[in-house]
């Protein structure tokens, strides 16, 4: 059974930064395409970010292209979202999603093609 916990979140203030961070077990990762996910109160679950399981393909949503890196260390099962500048609209649920169906450098950025999700970790930028 594939399992991902989601760990990082908090409260910061506008400009501030915070690094999510979601462990994969029980599956093969290294073979996973990966992503995150947010979702803010009363909104549908948005793309933000996603790596490819080579790590050679990223993909960022445009409202955090050059704030958010993705990155992935398969040695570890682990997948990293780095988070600067961050904004009140950033506020909301994060969640880590995994696609065990793509090649090595292809990703896909729509949430039903996601297969296994985290419990999701809470984001707060306060202004």
């Amino acid at each position: 059974q594939v399992q991902l916990v989601e760990s990082g979140g908090g409260l910061v203030q506008a400009g501030g930064s915070l690094r999510l961070s979601c462990a994969v077990s029980g599956g093969t990762f290294s073979s996973y395409a990966m992503a995150w996910f947010r979702q803010a109160t009363g909104k549908e679950r948005e793309f933000v970010a996603a790596i490819s399981w080579s790590g050679v393909t990223t993909h960022y949503a445009d409202s955090v292209s050059g704030r958010f890196t993705i990155s992935r260390d398969n040695a570890k099962n682990a997948v990293y979202l780095q988070m600067n500048s961050l904004k009140p609209e950033d506020t909301a649920v994060y969640y880590c999603a995994a696609d065990p169906k793509r090649d090595k450098n292809t990703i896909v950025i729509v949430k039903e093609l996601y297969e296994y999700w985290g419990q999701g970790t809470q984001v707060t930028v306060s202004s």
